[in-house]
């Protein structure tokens, strides 16, 4: 399958990328779904925007979270999911730099949880590393957003 040249590998790496992206958004945003409370304390918890807004931004992070993994998944508008998608990481590598940089040792709360921990366990490196290892799927599906087994491929050719 060449979708939009490249070859059979760039299809694969395409594939791999989307579902990357799907599958942790959708586990991040699932492990938060249940726990809004949670999720609004774990935003609050990076104290970079104000107490009432990052509560609304913690309840409805993991709904978009789950919605955009969804559609990255069963590839439907995979450029402006990934757009999408990579935006979420880069803000949660800038928030995750921002705690670390100011000496705050909380849980991201990236898959539950979230909120003051010990500083022995915080794991800012490994959190920004594994966020921008998926920016970069995102990343690549926004420069070749055609891969094998999508909806976008089957509805608009």
């Amino acid at each position: 399958m060449n979708l939009q040249g490249g070859g059979r590998r760039a299809d694969f790496i395409g594939l791999l990328a989307r579902l990357i992206l799907g599958v942790v958004l959708i586990w991040a945003g699932a492990a938060k779904v249940t726990s809004p409370a949670v999720s609004a304390r774990a935003v609050r918890a990076f104290q970079i925007l104000p107490y009432d807004f990052a509560g609304y931004v913690g309840y409805a992070l993991p709904i978009v979270e789950v919605l955009i993994g969804l559609l990255l998944v069963v590839g439907l508008f995979t450029r402006a999911s990934a757009v999408l998608g990579g935006l979420m990481m880069v803000a949660f590598i800038i928030g995750i730099g921002s705690a670390w940089a100011r000496g705050l040792s909380i849980d991201c709360g990236c898959f539950g949880g979230g909120g003051t921990i010990a500083a022995s366990q915080t794991q800012y490196p490994w959190e920004i590393l594994r966020d921008v290892g998926v920016a970069a799927c995102a990343g690549w599906l926004v420069v070749r957003p055609g891969t094998p087994y999508s909806l976008d491929h089957r509805l608009f050719g």
